[in-house]
């Protein structure tokens, strides 16, 4: 698989020999600090993590790529056809350079609710994670929900942020997200 826009990468399938790659960028403090899981995750966890994603239908995670270099991981979780739903996240390479997070995420919109055919997708952010509230909220994400001190970090209780964007929402917004990741870029609309 390859979803790819020639100005913003592409997301594509993960290699096998990438998967250490992968699991250093998880590892990162900078990016476990904003994950449920937070301790260290050995290479066997990993691959074990990993034979089960792999193999679940439930379950798509990507490679994201730009101007040749792997800068990301965009996953899809609890992938349900029938209602046309899922969960999903995402996480840049420690040296990504800036703007990485908003390509991705137009990259990860477009393929949910075009090849997955999805009808909303959902995510959770931990409270304290602002930026990446904001940043779901340009991209039309409504918090339709906080789970209070739901989920414990370091000894403290912190809230849960869940947010949804629905295909409707997602065609409204698309193009002025394009116009304005391209102008971010410097480059023009294709």
């Amino acid at each position: 698989m390859n979803y790819e826009n020639k100005k913003l990468g592409c997301l594509r399938d993960i290699n096998e020999n990438e998967l250490k790659l992968m699991l250093s960028w998880r590892n990162e403090p900078a990016v476990r600090q904003n994950m449920y899981t937070r301790h260290i995750i050995s290479l066997d966890e990993h691959m074990r993590w990993w034979e089960r994603a792999r193999e679940s239908d439930a379950c798509k995670y990507f490679m994201y790529e730009f101007q040749g270099l792997a800068q990301g991981i965009v996953g899809f979780s609890q992938i349900d056809q029938e209602n046309r739903n899922a969960s999903w996240a995402f996480y840049a390479a420690p040296e990504a350079p800036r703007g990485t997070g908003s390509r991705m995420e137009m990259l990860a919109l477009d393929y949910a609710f075009g090849a997955l055919n999805l009808h909303k997708l959902c995510c959770e952010v931990l409270a304290f994670n602002d930026g990446v509230i904001r940043l779901h909220q340009k991209f039309g994400f409504h918090v339709e929900g906080i789970l209070r001190e739901q989920h414990k970090v370091d000894g403290e209780f912190v809230d849960i942020y869940c947010l949804g964007l629905l295909a409707t929402d997602w065609s409204e917004k698309r193009d002025l997200m394009v116009e304005r990741i391209l102008r971010m870029l410097g480059a023009s609309d294709e």
